[in-house]
C-alpha cells in the first residue's frame, strides 16, 4: 500500500523545489552570460547555441507560468529573438513573480492533477520536471561555450576556466 501525498507534504515539497530553481536559475543565468552570439550547432540535427538557449529560457518560463496557473496550456518556443542578450533578459524578467506566484499556491492546489501532454500529474511533481528539464537544457548549453569563445563557469564546482574556491 502506498501513503498517500498530504498538502502539507506537497507544500513542503514545492519549498524545497523553489529554492533549488531559485539555486539553478543562477547558475544557467551564469552560462547565458558567457555565452557569445552565432548559430554554431554541434552537428546539423542540433539547435543552435541561440536556439538551445531560447528553447531554456522560454520553456523555463513557461514551465513556471503553467504551473502557477494550474494547467499548461501553449507551448512551443515562440519567435526567436535576435541576440543571445535578449535571450538572458528574457530569462531574467518575469523569473521571481512567477516563483512568487508558485510559493503561493495551497498544499490543495498542488496536489491537483494537470494535464501535461496526455499526462495527468499532480502539480507538486511537475515542479521536479521543470528543474530537470533546465538542468538538462543547461548541461547541453554549456557544452557550447567553448566552441564559441566563451569560458565554462562554475556550475556544481570548478571549471578548467573557473577554479572551485571553496
Amino acid at each position: 500500500m502506498t501513503a498517500q501525498p498530504t498538502p502539507e507534504f506537497a507544500s513542503l515539497f514545492r519549498d524545497f523545489m523553489v529554492e533549488r530553481i531559485r539555486d539553478e536559475h543562477a547558475c544557467t543565468g551564469r552560462v547565458f552570460a558567457e555565452l557569445h552570439d552565432g548559430d554554431w550547432r554541434p552537428d546539423p540535427k542540433s539547435r543552435s547555441a541561440r536556439e538551445l538557449a531560447w528553447h531554456l529560457a522560454h520553456s523555463e518560463r513557461w514551465f513556471l507560468l503553467s504551473l502557477g496557473n494550474l494547467k499548461f496550456e501553449g507551448g512551443g518556443d515562440g519567435p526567436l529573438p535576435a541576440t543571445v542578450a535578449e535571450v538572458a533578459a528574457f530569462y531574467d524578467s518575469g523569473f521571481e513573480p512567477e516563483l512568487t506566484r508558485i510559493s503561493a499556491l495551497s498544499g490543495e492546489q498542488l496536489l491537483e492533477s494537470a494535464d501535461f501532454f496526455g499526462m495527468s500529474l499532480p502539480v507538486y511533481t511537475l515542479l521536479n520536471f521543470a528543474h530537470i528539464h533546465t538542468i538538462h537544457h543547461r548541461g547541453q548549453l554549456a557544452t557550447y561555450l567553448r566552441p564559441l569563445g566563451g569560458k565554462v563557469p562554475d556550475i556544481y564546482g570548478g571549471s578548467a576556466d573557473t577554479p572551485w574556491q571553496p
